[in-house]
Protein backbone atom coordinates (compact mmCIF):
# COMPACT_ATOMS: atom_id res chain seq x y z
CA UNK A 1 0.00 0.00 0.00
CA UNK A 2 1.14 3.49 -0.06
CA UNK A 3 4.33 4.31 1.68
CA UNK A 4 4.76 0.68 1.85
CA UNK A 5 8.03 -1.56 -0.21
CA UNK A 6 5.61 -2.82 -2.81
CA UNK A 7 8.11 -5.67 -2.84
CA UNK A 8 8.02 -7.17 0.52
CA UNK A 9 6.95 -10.48 0.51
CA UNK A 10 4.26 -10.04 3.48
CA UNK A 11 1.97 -7.67 1.03
CA UNK A 12 1.05 -10.64 -0.94
CA UNK A 13 0.20 -12.91 1.43
CA UNK A 14 -2.90 -13.64 2.61
CA UNK A 15 -2.48 -12.59 6.09
CA UNK A 16 -1.87 -9.18 4.21
CA UNK A 17 -5.67 -9.00 3.16
CA UNK A 18 -8.04 -6.79 6.04
CA UNK A 19 -11.13 -8.01 6.82
CA UNK A 20 -12.83 -5.59 4.86
CA UNK A 21 -11.68 -6.38 1.58
CA UNK A 22 -12.01 -10.11 2.03
CA UNK A 23 -15.88 -9.20 2.47
CA UNK A 24 -16.03 -6.79 -0.32
CA UNK A 25 -14.62 -9.58 -2.91
CA UNK A 26 -16.99 -11.92 -1.25
CA UNK A 27 -19.75 -9.52 -2.24
CA UNK A 28 -18.39 -9.43 -5.51
CA UNK A 29 -18.11 -12.90 -6.42
CA UNK A 30 -21.91 -13.54 -5.01
CA UNK A 31 -23.15 -10.89 -7.07
CA UNK A 32 -21.13 -11.99 -10.46
CA UNK A 33 -22.71 -15.76 -9.49
CA UNK A 34 -24.84 -17.09 -12.82
CA UNK A 35 -24.28 -13.63 -14.37
CA UNK A 36 -24.67 -14.08 -17.95
CA UNK A 37 -21.39 -13.37 -20.01
CA UNK A 38 -21.18 -10.66 -22.58
CA UNK A 39 -20.25 -12.64 -24.94
CA UNK A 40 -23.64 -14.64 -25.03
CA UNK A 41 -26.05 -12.33 -24.38
CA UNK A 42 -24.21 -9.82 -26.28
CA UNK A 43 -21.80 -6.39 -25.67
CA UNK A 44 -24.33 -3.96 -25.94
CA UNK A 45 -27.00 -5.41 -23.51
CA UNK A 46 -24.51 -5.83 -20.73
CA UNK A 47 -23.70 -2.19 -21.76
CA UNK A 48 -27.17 -0.78 -21.22
CA UNK A 49 -27.44 -2.80 -17.92
CA UNK A 50 -24.13 -1.14 -16.22
CA UNK A 51 -25.99 2.22 -17.34
CA UNK A 52 -28.44 1.54 -15.49
CA UNK A 53 -26.43 0.57 -12.14
CA UNK A 54 -26.62 -3.43 -12.81
CA UNK A 55 -23.93 -6.08 -12.56
CA UNK A 56 -21.09 -5.70 -9.44
CA UNK A 57 -19.69 -2.21 -10.16
CA UNK A 58 -21.63 0.75 -8.37
CA UNK A 59 -23.62 2.96 -9.92
CA UNK A 60 -22.00 6.07 -10.64
CA UNK A 61 -24.38 9.35 -10.40
CA UNK A 62 -24.00 11.75 -13.24
CA UNK A 63 -22.51 14.94 -11.99
CA UNK A 64 -24.39 18.56 -13.13
CA UNK A 65 -21.10 19.97 -13.53
CA UNK A 66 -20.23 17.61 -16.85
CA UNK A 67 -19.92 19.16 -20.51
CA UNK A 68 -19.24 17.92 -23.91
CA UNK A 69 -16.72 18.79 -26.26
CA UNK A 70 -16.76 17.28 -29.78
CA UNK A 71 -13.69 17.33 -32.04
CA UNK A 72 -13.00 15.38 -35.28
CA UNK A 73 -12.02 11.95 -34.93
CA UNK A 74 -9.06 10.27 -36.88
CA UNK A 75 -9.25 9.26 -40.23
CA UNK A 76 -10.16 5.66 -39.14
CA UNK A 77 -13.81 7.32 -38.05
CA UNK A 78 -14.55 8.58 -41.51
CA UNK A 79 -15.86 11.50 -40.47
CA UNK A 80 -17.27 11.08 -37.19
CA UNK A 81 -16.92 13.11 -33.86
CA UNK A 82 -15.10 12.14 -30.85
CA UNK A 83 -17.15 13.11 -27.86
CA UNK A 84 -15.08 14.40 -24.52
CA UNK A 85 -17.03 14.71 -20.92
CA UNK A 86 -15.88 17.18 -18.96
CA UNK A 87 -15.16 18.10 -15.47
CA UNK A 88 -13.37 20.97 -14.51
CA UNK A 89 -12.63 23.58 -11.63
CA UNK A 90 -12.36 26.66 -11.59
CA UNK A 91 -9.11 27.84 -12.92
CA UNK A 92 -7.44 24.24 -13.13
CA UNK A 93 -3.58 23.76 -12.49
CA UNK A 94 -3.57 21.21 -15.09
CA UNK A 95 -5.74 18.85 -17.13
CA UNK A 96 -5.94 15.35 -16.76
CA UNK A 97 -7.19 13.06 -19.93
CA UNK A 98 -8.92 9.99 -18.73
CA UNK A 99 -9.71 7.17 -20.65
CA UNK A 100 -12.34 4.21 -19.35
CA UNK A 101 -11.94 0.92 -18.54
CA UNK A 102 -14.28 -1.82 -19.91
CA UNK A 103 -12.28 -4.74 -21.85
CA UNK A 104 -12.41 -2.23 -24.92
CA UNK A 105 -16.12 -3.54 -24.82
CA UNK A 106 -17.95 -2.31 -21.74
CA UNK A 107 -17.72 1.20 -20.16
CA UNK A 108 -18.38 4.98 -21.36
CA UNK A 109 -17.22 7.82 -20.36
CA UNK A 110 -19.84 9.08 -18.31
CA UNK A 111 -19.84 5.99 -15.82
CA UNK A 112 -17.21 7.29 -13.83
CA UNK A 113 -18.29 11.18 -12.96
CA UNK A 114 -17.37 10.82 -9.22
CA UNK A 115 -13.74 9.69 -9.91
CA UNK A 116 -13.21 12.64 -12.36
CA UNK A 117 -15.03 14.96 -9.40
CA UNK A 118 -12.66 13.49 -6.86
CA UNK A 119 -9.44 14.43 -9.26
CA UNK A 120 -11.03 17.83 -9.99
CA UNK A 121 -11.58 18.92 -6.44
CA UNK A 122 -9.06 17.74 -4.69
CA UNK A 123 -5.85 17.94 -7.84
CA UNK A 124 -7.28 20.99 -9.10
CA UNK A 125 -7.18 18.71 -12.54
CA UNK A 126 -9.78 19.55 -15.43
CA UNK A 127 -11.08 16.31 -16.47
CA UNK A 128 -11.20 15.19 -19.83
CA UNK A 129 -12.73 11.78 -20.28
CA UNK A 130 -12.59 10.21 -24.08
CA UNK A 131 -15.53 8.13 -25.34
CA UNK A 132 -13.72 6.14 -27.21
CA UNK A 133 -15.02 3.03 -30.33
CA UNK A 134 -15.12 0.21 -28.53
CA UNK A 135 -15.34 -3.61 -29.99
CA UNK A 136 -16.09 -5.68 -31.14
CA UNK A 137 -17.97 -3.35 -33.37
CA UNK A 138 -15.15 -1.34 -33.48
CA UNK A 139 -12.00 -3.12 -32.68
CA UNK A 140 -8.09 -2.12 -33.07
CA UNK A 141 -6.92 0.32 -34.08
CA UNK A 142 -10.59 2.41 -33.61
CA UNK A 143 -9.89 2.79 -29.75
CA UNK A 144 -6.34 3.93 -29.99
CA UNK A 145 -6.84 6.17 -32.73
CA UNK A 146 -10.18 7.76 -31.09
CA UNK A 147 -7.57 8.19 -28.13
CA UNK A 148 -4.36 8.98 -30.16
CA UNK A 149 -7.02 11.98 -31.54
CA UNK A 150 -8.14 13.46 -28.70
CA UNK A 151 -5.13 13.65 -27.13
CA UNK A 152 -3.40 15.50 -30.32
CA UNK A 153 -6.17 17.63 -30.22
CA UNK A 154 -5.91 18.46 -25.97
CA UNK A 155 -1.90 18.84 -26.69
CA UNK A 156 -2.98 21.73 -29.76
CA UNK A 157 -6.03 23.09 -27.47
CA UNK A 158 -5.32 22.41 -23.96
CA UNK A 159 -4.15 26.85 -23.03
CA UNK A 160 -6.72 28.19 -25.11
CA UNK A 161 -9.94 25.45 -23.85
CA UNK A 162 -8.25 25.41 -19.85
CA UNK A 163 -6.04 28.19 -19.58
CA UNK A 164 -3.12 25.64 -18.75
CA UNK A 165 -0.42 23.80 -20.45
CA UNK A 166 0.06 21.02 -17.76
CA UNK A 167 -1.25 17.80 -19.57
CA UNK A 168 -1.78 14.54 -17.48
CA UNK A 169 -3.10 11.25 -18.56
CA UNK A 170 -4.15 8.08 -16.89
CA UNK A 171 -6.91 5.71 -16.68
CA UNK A 172 -8.14 1.79 -15.15
CA UNK A 173 -7.80 -1.28 -16.93
CA UNK A 174 -8.46 -0.87 -20.58
CA UNK A 175 -7.68 2.63 -20.01
CA UNK A 176 -4.52 2.28 -18.70
CA UNK A 177 -3.57 0.33 -21.50
CA UNK A 178 -4.65 2.77 -23.87
CA UNK A 179 -3.28 5.79 -21.70
CA UNK A 180 0.56 3.76 -22.17
CA UNK A 181 -0.34 2.90 -26.11
CA UNK A 182 -1.40 6.93 -26.20
CA UNK A 183 1.69 8.23 -24.74
CA UNK A 184 4.09 6.32 -27.27
CA UNK A 185 1.73 7.11 -30.04
CA UNK A 186 2.43 10.91 -29.30
CA UNK A 187 5.65 10.67 -28.62
CA UNK A 188 6.65 8.17 -32.25
CA UNK A 189 3.85 9.65 -34.18
CA UNK A 190 3.38 13.37 -33.24
CA UNK A 191 7.08 14.40 -31.28
CA UNK A 192 5.03 15.11 -27.84
CA UNK A 193 6.47 14.09 -24.91
CA UNK A 194 4.57 17.04 -22.55
CA UNK A 195 2.74 15.00 -20.43
CA UNK A 196 3.41 16.01 -16.92
CA UNK A 197 2.54 11.92 -15.42
CA UNK A 198 0.19 9.13 -16.09
CA UNK A 199 -1.92 7.41 -13.47
CA UNK A 200 -1.97 4.07 -14.80
CA UNK A 201 -4.39 1.71 -12.94
CA UNK A 202 -4.24 -2.18 -13.46
CA UNK A 203 -3.47 -1.90 -16.77
CA UNK A 204 -3.27 -4.64 -19.06
CA UNK A 205 -0.01 -3.98 -20.58
CA UNK A 206 1.02 -7.49 -22.25
CA UNK A 207 -1.69 -8.72 -24.77
CA UNK A 208 0.16 -12.10 -25.42
CA UNK A 209 -1.26 -12.69 -21.32
CA UNK A 210 1.11 -12.35 -18.55
CA UNK A 211 1.37 -15.51 -16.11
CA UNK A 212 -0.77 -13.46 -13.42
CA UNK A 213 -3.58 -13.62 -16.58
CA UNK A 214 -3.15 -17.26 -17.88
CA UNK A 215 -2.83 -18.12 -13.81
CA UNK A 216 -5.71 -16.67 -12.66
CA UNK A 217 -8.39 -19.16 -13.52
CA UNK A 218 -12.42 -19.27 -12.88
CA UNK A 219 -13.23 -17.17 -9.78
CA UNK A 220 -15.41 -14.71 -10.83
CA UNK A 221 -13.79 -11.88 -9.16
CA UNK A 222 -14.59 -9.30 -11.73
CA UNK A 223 -11.99 -10.84 -14.29
CA UNK A 224 -11.12 -13.99 -14.93
CA UNK A 225 -8.46 -15.43 -17.63
CA UNK A 226 -11.37 -16.39 -19.78
CA UNK A 227 -12.74 -12.76 -19.42
CA UNK A 228 -9.43 -11.43 -20.39
CA UNK A 229 -9.54 -14.01 -23.84
CA UNK A 230 -12.73 -12.56 -24.67
CA UNK A 231 -11.99 -9.10 -24.85
CA UNK A 232 -8.84 -9.84 -26.29
CA UNK A 233 -10.11 -11.88 -29.00
CA UNK A 234 -12.86 -8.59 -29.31
CA UNK A 235 -10.52 -6.06 -29.36
CA UNK A 236 -7.82 -7.52 -31.49
CA UNK A 237 -8.27 -9.14 -34.85
CA UNK A 238 -6.69 -12.03 -35.70
CA UNK A 239 -3.67 -10.82 -37.80
CA UNK A 240 -2.69 -8.59 -35.24
CA UNK A 241 0.69 -9.67 -33.36
CA UNK A 242 -0.38 -9.24 -29.76
CA UNK A 243 3.38 -8.69 -29.01
CA UNK A 244 3.41 -5.66 -31.88
CA UNK A 245 4.18 -2.85 -29.37
CA UNK A 246 1.21 -0.85 -30.58
CA UNK A 247 -1.49 -3.40 -28.63
CA UNK A 248 1.37 -4.24 -25.73
CA UNK A 249 3.37 -0.96 -24.87
CA UNK A 250 5.24 -3.76 -22.36
CA UNK A 251 6.98 -4.93 -25.26
CA UNK A 252 8.03 -1.33 -26.74
CA UNK A 253 10.85 1.38 -25.95
CA UNK A 254 9.65 2.73 -23.16
CA UNK A 255 12.86 5.86 -23.03
CA UNK A 256 11.94 9.50 -22.64
CA UNK A 257 8.65 8.98 -20.82
CA UNK A 258 7.22 10.72 -18.43
CA UNK A 259 6.40 9.90 -14.66
CA UNK A 260 3.93 7.46 -13.96
CA UNK A 261 1.78 5.82 -11.24
CA UNK A 262 0.93 2.06 -11.27
CA UNK A 263 -1.55 0.84 -8.85
CA UNK A 264 -2.60 -2.91 -8.88
CA UNK A 265 -4.12 -5.06 -6.20
CA UNK A 266 -2.75 -8.44 -5.13
CA UNK A 267 -6.07 -10.36 -6.21
CA UNK A 268 -6.06 -9.47 -9.68
CA UNK A 269 -5.33 -11.22 -12.47
CA UNK A 270 -3.50 -8.16 -14.29
CA UNK A 271 -1.02 -8.07 -11.04
CA UNK A 272 2.14 -9.43 -13.45
CA UNK A 273 0.93 -6.56 -16.06
CA UNK A 274 1.61 -3.39 -13.14
CA UNK A 275 4.84 -5.25 -11.75
CA UNK A 276 6.72 -5.78 -15.46
CA UNK A 277 5.45 -2.67 -17.02
CA UNK A 278 6.88 -0.80 -13.68
CA UNK A 279 10.10 -2.17 -13.45
CA UNK A 280 10.16 -1.55 -17.86
CA UNK A 281 9.49 1.78 -17.38
CA UNK A 282 12.24 2.48 -14.57
CA UNK A 283 14.90 0.52 -16.41
CA UNK A 284 14.26 2.84 -19.43
CA UNK A 285 15.37 6.08 -17.37
CA UNK A 286 11.58 6.85 -16.39
CA UNK A 287 10.36 8.11 -12.80
CA UNK A 288 7.69 5.74 -11.40
CA UNK A 289 6.12 5.00 -8.27
CA UNK A 290 4.56 1.26 -7.76
CA UNK A 291 1.44 1.07 -5.16
CA UNK A 292 0.41 -2.78 -4.47
CA UNK A 293 -3.01 -2.97 -2.68
CA UNK A 294 -3.37 -6.36 -0.59
CA UNK A 295 -6.75 -8.40 -1.84
CA UNK A 296 -7.39 -5.73 -4.20
CA UNK A 297 -9.45 -7.28 -7.02
CA UNK A 298 -9.88 -6.31 -10.45
CA UNK A 299 -11.66 -2.51 -10.53
CA UNK A 300 -11.30 -2.58 -6.53
CA UNK A 301 -11.01 1.70 -6.59
CA UNK A 302 -14.56 1.53 -7.72
CA UNK A 303 -15.58 -0.20 -3.92
CA UNK A 304 -16.59 2.04 -1.01
CA UNK A 305 -13.74 0.54 1.80
CA UNK A 306 -9.82 1.36 2.83
CA UNK A 307 -8.33 0.17 0.17
CA UNK A 308 -9.90 1.97 -2.54
CA UNK A 309 -9.49 5.06 -0.20
CA UNK A 310 -5.89 4.56 0.22
CA UNK A 311 -5.19 3.57 -3.75
CA UNK A 312 -6.92 6.73 -4.78
CA UNK A 313 -5.04 8.94 -2.06
CA UNK A 314 -1.64 8.15 -3.51
CA UNK A 315 -3.22 8.79 -6.82
CA UNK A 316 -4.25 12.58 -6.34
CA UNK A 317 -0.63 13.19 -4.72
CA UNK A 318 1.13 11.80 -7.80
CA UNK A 319 -1.14 13.75 -9.99
CA UNK A 320 -0.68 16.89 -7.58
CA UNK A 321 3.10 16.61 -7.45
CA UNK A 322 3.92 16.09 -11.15
CA UNK A 323 1.61 19.22 -11.54
CA UNK A 324 3.30 21.06 -9.57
Amino acid sequence: MSGSNPFDPKLYTADAISAETKAINDAIIKAMDGAPDWWDIGAQEVRDARARGEGPFPLAPKSPRARTIEIDGPASNKGGKIALRVIAPDSPKGVYLHIHGGGWTLGAADQQDPLLERIADKVGLACVSVEYRLAPEHPYPAGPDDCEAAAVWLAKNVKKEFGTDKLTIGGESAGGHLSAVTILRMRDRHGYTGFKGANLVFGAFDMSMTPSQRAFGNERLILRTLDIQKFGDAFMPPHVDRRDPDVSPLYADLKGLCPALFTVGTRDALLDDSLFMYTRWIAAGNEAELGIYPGGAHGFVAFPGALAAAANAQADAFLKRVVG
